[in-house]
């Protein structure tokens, strides 16, 4: 039980209610106008202590910015580097500026909501520095933000410092809409573009991508013990990520480590760039720098090895995950089980590579309906219209 007792002030009587939390530690709230306060005060206490549903009063107080902190700390040691600077990024450029010295206990879902719509407009307090005219943030950008809010707030609710999270269910969030059509290469295009590369690295690392489906981080990060040729198996065990200028080696995508097979056409191509290697010298190097290849620049205005390339094979401007969606093209057309080309891409499962590619399997559903139909003519299905009976 815990107990009430007033005390004088220059603003009148006052009341203090004293008690002892779950872990047996005293504690106390002052200020109390009236006794009936305190004791309305008091019960509440003592009813959420026979619940289990106890939360210290104080512990809301505590700003976003403390506990971001650990926060942050705990997702960098179990991210990957390209994923936790995305976070980072998030936190420093568009978090901590708005809500980083907020005590969490005032954080309401209307501010949110309000914070959400100024993030998409641009006008929202950043580290960065704006210019005169806002510039309204991408889906992802403004997701990624709350995402970083609310994490940090859900580790509140769980270490019971407040009952619920204000950035939950607000109901102004953007929609992801990408406008970019997915592009996919044929045979005859990938050739061109491989052929129009000026150097044989160049030119086996296109035909690599676009057979095989890897990564670019992947593609650059193998070493020659990855190539099993007897097999035509790549083994991919890690990636290389460039991060703020820096190559970043860790585990692929979603920690999957997997098999991928070759064509035989890469063979020699694979076998003359690890010629004189040892099995932990990289396959690709780039040649000016004798290290990792950097992804080369392919937004308008810039130039590259391989935009060059893509001009001068007169294909459109793409990306080198385009080439990606190209294998997985180039795969499903040959008939390629859907498991088989999620193994291959790395996907966790078979509906992310049903939902990815959805369009590549039009052809298919046609190809189911005329079986269908063939199925039906076997059975004579027109004898049912045949007599002219049925309407």
């Amino acid at each position: 039980m815990g107990s009430i007792s007033s005390y004088n002030t220059a603003s009148g009587k006052r009341y203090r209610v004293r008690w002892r939390t779950p872990d047996r530690k005293q504690t106390d709230k002052r200020g109390f106008v009236t006794k009936r306060d305190a004791q309305t005060f008091l019960a509440s206490i003592e009813v959420a202590m026979a619940r289990g549903e106890y939360m210290d009063p104080t512990a809301g107080k505590i700003t976003v910015g403390e506990l971001a902190t650990d926060w942050l700390r705990n997702k960098a040691s179990s991210l990957k580097p390209s994923s936790y600077h995305s976070i980072d990024t998030a936190w420093r450029v568009y978090v901590e500026p708005r809500w980083g010295g907020t005590p969490i206990q005032n954080i309401r879902p209307s501010a949110v909501e309000t914070w959400i719509r100024e993030v998409s407009q641009g006008t929202a307090t950043t580290e960065r520095v704006r210019s005169a005219a806002a510039k309204p943030r991408s889906a992802t950008v403004v997701l990624r933000a709350l995402g970083v809010l609310a994490g940090i707030l859900d580790l509140a609710v769980r270490d019971g410092r407040i009952t619920r999270n204000p950035a939950r269910g607000a109901d102004n969030l953007p929609r992801k809409v990408s406008g970019k059509q997915r592009r996919y290469l044929t045979h005859e295009e990938v050739v061109r573009f491989a052929s129009a590369t000026t150097s044989h690295t160049h030119e086996t690392l296109v035909l690599l991508l676009a057979y095989t489906g890897l990564r670019w981080g992947e593609a650059i990060g193998l070493r020659v013990r990855d190539l099993n040729m007897m097999r035509r198996r790549i083994q991919v065990n890690q990636s290389a990520v460039e991060v703020d200028g820096e190559i970043k080696v860790g585990p692929p995508k979603n920690w999957e480590r997997r098999s991928v097979p070759f064509p035989s056409f890469l063979t020699l191509s694979l076998a003359r760039l690890c010629e004189g290697k040892d099995q932990d010298d990289l396959v690709f190097v780039d040649d000016a720098a004798s290290g990792y290849m950097r992804r080369p620049k392919t937004s308008a205005g810039t130039s590259s090895w391989f935009l060059r390339a893509l001009q001068q094979a007169e294909i459109n401007r793409l990306t080198p995950h385009d080439l990606r969606h190209t294998a997985a093209s180039l795969a499903i057309s040959s008939g390629a089980h859907v498991k088989a080309v999620q193994r291959m891409l790395g996907h966790k499962s078979a509906a992310m590579t049903l939902d990815t590619y959805a369009d590549l399997f039009d052809d298919d559903l046609d190809a189911v309906a005329d079986r269908l139909d063939a199925g039906a003519v076997g059975a004579d299905v027109g004898k049912l219209w045949a007599d002219g009976t049925r309407a």
